[in-house]
């Protein structure tokens, strides 16, 4: 399985807390919520289309808590994103048990993250899927365990705030395989990862030129 990173994001890189202000008040968090006013349609195809990739799930036990408190109450037929996750395998980085709601759940103890992620990559099936989750994702990130990243980026900056990309690295190019901009200004991007590239500006016989 390749493993995708699915996250929402501000425009200053901030994941924590998009669904509502108290999603996630760690560290002081006070400005959690910032998503929803920019949802649209559009999103929601978006993250439609994010979930039909999915054959397992990777979460942090905050965000597994979150999904428990919520998803296994959707019995709309019709919700694809609830099916997703009501009735996938899950696997939850926690230190204590997840309980019984879920009963196709199980539970990676925290120190055995990375050589568990990676034992899971090579099992058969589309992707190993981390929603939300940004601290998880953002170790997996600096492990150079992600094959895709998926992002909706909403116009909107917050300041501080839990971020995937930090300045521990690593430094990656990245592949844009779709980008789009809802009709709300969210922009939507899969990306996959290449190797760090840069070039150079420099003027020849009058002209302005880039070479690698």
């Amino acid at each position: 399985m390749r493993l995708s990173i699915n996250l929402f994001m501000t425009l200053d890189g901030v994941c924590q807390g998009p669904g509502s202000p108290e999603e996630d008040t760690r560290d002081g968090f006070e400005r959690g919520g910032w998503l929803l006013p920019h949802f649209d349609a559009g999103c929601g195809e978006a993250v439609g289309d994010w979930f039909s990739h999915g054959a397992a799930l990777l979460l942090g036990r905050r965000t597994y808590d979150t999904f428990a408190s919520h998803w296994p109450l959707v019995t709309d037929p019709g919700d694809e994103v609830a099916a997703a996750i009501n009735t996938r395998q899950k696997h939850v980085v926690t230190s204590s048990p997840t309980g019984e709601v879920w009963a196709d759940t199980t539970a990676i103890v925290d120190g055995d993250i990375l050589d568990r992620v990676r034992a899971l990559k090579g099992e058969a099936g589309d992707e190993l899927q981390v929603h939300g989750s940004v601290r998880l994702a953002r170790t997996l990130h600096q492990a150079g365990l992600v094959d895709v990243y998926r992002l909706l980026i909403a116009p909107v900056v917050v300041g501080s705030g839990a971020r995937l990309f930090g300045p521990e690295g690593p430094a990656h190019s990245l592949a844009v395989t779709t980008g789009t901009v809802t009709d709300s200004g969210v922009s939507s991007l899969v990306m996959e990862p290449r190797d760090f590239a840069t070039a150079t500006a420099m003027v020849e016989d009058g002209r302005d030129v880039v070479r690698d």
